[in-house]
């Protein structure tokens, strides 16, 4: 088996790290970028690894390719601090046969609210975490940024588990957030019209409920798609203000 460096970014999730290091404490390396947290982040981060790094916060690619930089095996796993290492994972990793590919694409279990979600577009929810560094890149995006790989490719089929929505109030913090990020990477190719702020969000709720059957998740299933059109209504209103209030503001 190939030695794997595991890395992770991290800012703010002392609520977080140790059970995401627990998972991953198997890896021959585990390098943490920290963001400058104020909380116990660092302090907990040190318990399970000496490859605890901090850097300024320049936004997600950023963070993320810092970190594959600063893995010292060719074999790279990321992932987040709010994903865990299923046991299952690890262990089709182990068996892994390395010289015929260069990245493995990850299957991620979503949870929102305690629940399993498997409708809405969150199932299976591929993404490409394990690759061989010399062949792997950041896409250049402020928000959703993935890792591309030159080469052959193949699917893992046991899961990375992603509590990505433990509390609404975390949740409604976190499209905040990303709701600016996205406005600010698309407010330079679509222009944004009042009709579009109105039935935008609405096509989005309704893909999301009833094409990707997100009332199969029950009450959960309908948050999850509120939240998608709020995120998106978030969006969409955003770059409506940069298009019209702040770019003719800084012009002025």
């Amino acid at each position: 088996m190939e030695k794997i460096s595991v890395v992770i970014i991290a800012g703010e999730e002392e609520a977080n790290i140790a059970e995401c290091l627990e998972s991953v404490k198997w890896a021959d390396e585990i390098v943490v970028v920290n963001s400058e947290s104020k909380d116990r982040t660092v302090e907990i981060a040190r318990k399970f690894t000496d490859r605890v790094v901090t850097k300024k916060w320049e936004g997600y690619a950023a963070q993320k390719k810092f970190s594959m930089d600063e893995a010292r095996n060719e074999w790279v796993l990321s992932i987040d601090a709010d994903e865990r290492v299923s046991p299952e994972l690890h262990q089709e990793i182990s068996n892994l046969d390395f010289s015929i590919v260069d990245g493995f694409y990850i299957p991620r279990r979503n949870y929102f609210l305690g629940k399993v979600i498997r409708s809405c577009g969150w199932s299976p929810d591929y993404q490409m975490r394990l690759f061989r560094k010399s062949n792997a890149r950041l896409t250049a995006r402020m928000i959703h940024e993935g890792f591309e790989v030159d080469g052959k490719t193949a699917h893992l089929s046991s899961e990375l588990i992603h509590y990505t929505h433990r509390t609404i109030t975390d949740t409604l913090k976190k499209i905040e957030e990303y709701s600016t990020l996205e406005a600010e990477e698309k407010a330079t190719r679509k222009r944004m019209t009042g009709m579009k702020v109105f039935f935008k969000p609405v096509w989005e709720f309704f893909h999301h409920f009833v094409v990707r059957r997100g009332f199969t998740d029950g009450v959960h299933g309908l948050m999850v798609s509120v939240i998608h059109a709020m995120t998106k209504a978030q969006v969409y209103m955003k770059i409506w203000e940069i298009q019209n209030v702040r770019d003719k503001r800084e012009t002025v």
